[in-house]
């Protein structure tokens, strides 16, 4: 493509980016605005106009899939290979600098990276070392703390104990740990981008060398780099102005891992001769959904500032659903898809957006129920994911004791000092024995056969079990699951993990109580009663959790719903979008409330949400929520409520219901005086724990799957499941 070509496609703000004067530069790119174009044909530009080598320009993103598309790009543009050009993401620049002067890096020439797995091995193995208790001090968050340190460029000699047992704990594994990967020649992803900045810092003449060659370094998604990244950047361009950077302030996301929004914010002043340029156009999405992101996120101070547009059309306005519940949350959702379907879209074309991993098991449920095929992207379906595998193992050894594969992976998780010798000796006596782990491991404890320390823990794992089994024995499923989560080990555990992810098993273990409370076998019938009479309840749902698991996604070549976390999906956009859960302490997130900083980051990671949607956007919220086996009555998120109403269109009508997928076959009534098969009427008066007193207006369903109208006193009209709402006649 020539440079006429180049020009002929770009909007006028894009064509003042790409052919902007060599120097500093900030490129504020709203979402759909065009960004990759302008990066990839900047750098044309200067090859082809300016006589700069393709190779005297450094150019970084954040994926590799990011990295490859640009690389691409570019060749298409100037019609030559360019594998020999510095594009890619910090990771794969920095390993590859390190592997050209490993020597003045101080490491091996052979040097090893080690992955998130054998990090996290490598520390296990220095807390038993440092004779330090696991169980106290969680290897899984001795990781992300020294990554944490690495992240903000500090070695263990830069960071003072100040007394703080925590801070003086976890000094300690770092220091074994980096002497531990000096000695193995192994470099960790952390330490690929510190290694390279310490190492330019050092090497004086190294580091003019890089100067000197990188004429131009440009940078895509400013908004997530960190401060080791932001200092790696600063190094290499010294005090010359030639760092151009694209990104957008209003989609920085990642600070929970890392990322400063503040770089962005203080780069003009970092950079003072830094021109700042506006890319508001936006290809992607209807008007409607522009004025909905554009009015949410004015509700953030600090903002660098803009207002996507575009020439696409109004579009139709946002729907907004109120659902009784999440099971009625979810069937909606499932008729606007079949629906779309039928209209001769694609399933593919169709986005479901949660802000928690735990949102996704009803959901997958009524996907299930109506045959619609889905995929998780960038994550694994509820009923996989290691923390719900092994609460869902605990429960299956108090079923079924013989189960080798729920022995397997539980016996020494949490940790409780069974080491792979000791497991492995089980296996053996089992394997001779013909019989089951657990048989083996209570004969290897009665008779000897393990070492004294191994036995006694290998006692307690089996005791546990037992006294489980004879503490549940009487409770319903949800308690029953509840109890085994807590007693397990496993709640504490994952608690101790803290972050994000901790908090995401924890909500995902919460999850799997209700699923236990909600769960119904003649919903879903798996056997024959005459074949399988003694089946026990959680026998029942034992057997389908592991039918919703082996039940497989669909490849990546099938026409597939796709459902994920808002954050997941960064950088995709979707014809049609739902935007499910926005209710207060759900979306923005219960943790995010007394922080401004955090609940400004749920505000924009709700338009990152909301700017994926193409031509239709759907918001949902459940008026009850059942978590942790308890109902919450919600009220609507508060960044619904920063839209104006003018954007957005209520669609359920209390006149006009649609019987829920989970009611019985029993039609809706209205003219009865008697609520079906319960001890209420219309016209009744009655109690509510939250909503105090009320009159029932109306009905539908039969017995406890009904819903009744109430109008309260206090708070107007409500629709309520009789099952959940526990009523009392007054």
């Amino acid at each position: 493509m020539d440079v006429t070509e180049i020009l002929e496609s770009l909007n006028p703000e894009q064509r003042a980016a790409v052919t902007a004067p060599q120097g500093s530069a900030l490129v504020l790119a709203g979402a759909g605005s065009g960004k990759t174009r302008v990066l990839t044909q900047r750098i044309a530009w200067l090859a082809q106009t300016q006589g700069l080598s393709p190779f005297g320009i450094l150019a970084v993103t954040f994926t590799n899939k990011a990295a490859a598309e640009m690389r691409s790009r570019i060749e298409e543009h100037l019609a030559m290979p360019l594998r020999g050009m510095w594009v890619g993401t910090f990771h794969s620049l920095a390993h590859r600098f390190l592997r050209a002067h490993w020597l003045d890096a101080g490491l091996d020439q052979s040097f090893q990276i080690i992955d998130a797995d054998d990090q996290l091995r490598l520390v296990k193995r220095i807390l038993s070392n440092l004779s330090i208790d696991d169980k106290k001090w969680p290897a899984k968050q001795a990781v992300w703390w020294i990554n944490a340190q690495k992240d903000e460029g500090l070695r263990p000699n830069h960071i003072q104990d100040e007394g703080d047992l925590y801070i003086r704990t976890h000094l300690s594994i770092y220091r074994a740990y980096e002497e531990a990967c000096d000695r193995g020649g192994m470099v960790d992803f952390a330490e690929l981008l510190l290694r390279m900045h310490e190492t330019l810092l050092a090497q004086p003449a190294l580091l003019n060398h890089y100067r000197e060659r990188f004429k131009v370094i440009l940078v895509d998604e400013f908004q997530d780099t960190n401060a080791i990244q932001y200092a790696w950047l600063r190094v290499l361009t010294g005090n010359a102005d030639k760092l151009m950077v694209v990104g957008d302030d209003d989609q920085s996301i990642y600070g929970w891992r890392g990322a400063k929004i503040e770089n962005i914010q203080r780069f003009q002043s970092d950079y003072p001769n830094a021109i700042s340029y506006r890319l508001e156009q936006n290809y992607r999405s209807t008007g409607t959904i522009l004025d909905a992101a554009n009015a949410l996120i004015e509700h953030n101070t600090d903002r660098l500032g803009k207002a996507l547009w575009t020439d696409l059309g109004r579009g139709d306005p946002v729907s907004l659903y109120a659902a009784y519940n999440e099971i009625d949350e979810a069937r909606y959702i499932v008729e606007r898809i079949k629906n779309f379907f039928a209209e001769g879209n694609a399933y593919r074309d169709c986005a479901i957006l949660y802000r928690s991993n735990a949102q996704s098991r009803v959901l997958e449920e009524a996907m299930l129920r109506s045959q619609l095929p889905y995929r998780i992207y960038g994550g694994q379906r509820f009923f996989e994911r290691a923390e719900i595998r092994s609460a869902l193992a605990y429960l299956k050894l108090l079923s079924q004791r013989h189960s080798d594969a729920a022995f397997e992976r539980v016996v020494n998780l949490p940790p409780r000092g069974i080491g792979d010798k000791s497991i492995q000796i089980i296996r053996d006596a089992a394997r001779s024995t013909n019989q089951s782990l657990w048989t083996a491991a209570l004969n290897l404890t009665t008779h000897g056969g393990l070492t004294p320390r191994a036995s006694s823990a290998v006692s307690g794992f089996l005791n546990l079990i037992d006294d489980l089994d004879v503490a549940t024995e009487n409770l319903d499923l949800a308690h029953l699951i509840e109890e085994t989560v807590d007693a397990s080990g496993l709640k504490a555990f994952y608690e101790k993990e803290g972050g994000e992810k901790g908090q995401a098993r924890l909500e995902n273990l919460e999850e799997l109580v209700t699923a236990g409370q909600t769960f119904d076998p003649d919903d879903v019938p798996l056997f024959d009663e005459a074949v399988q009479p003694d089946m026990t309840l959680l026998d029942e749902f034992l057997s389908q959790a592991a039918l919703e698991a082996g039940a497989g996604q669909g490849d990546q070549n099938q026409d597939s719903i796709q459902m994920m976390t808002m954050h997941s999906a960064k950088g995709l956009e979707f014809p049609l979008v739902f935007l499910a859960g926005l209710e207060e302490g759900l979306f923005p997130h219960q943790m995010s409330m007394d922080e401004p900083g955090r609940l400004a980051e749920e505000r924009r990671l709700c338009y990152v949400g909301v700017t994926r949607a193409m031509t239709k956007l759907y918001f949902t919220y459940a008026e009850t929520r059942r978590l942790n086996g308890t109902d919450r009555y919600n009220r609507v998120s508060r960044f619904v409520q920063e839209i104006p109403a003018t954007l957005i269109e209520e669609v359920r009508s209390h006149e006009a219901l649609v019987r829920p997928a989970y009611q019985t076959s029993h039609q809706v009534k209205r003219v009865a005086s008697e609520v079906s098969g319960t001890e209420f009427q219309l016209g009744q008066k009655v109690g509510h724990a939250k909503f105090g007193e009320g009159v029932i207006l109306n009905y539908e369903g039969h017995g406890q799957q009904a819903r009744v109208q109430v109008k309260f006193e206090a708070v107007g009209t409500k629709w309520l499941m009789l099952s959940f709402a526990k009523l009392q006649s007054i």
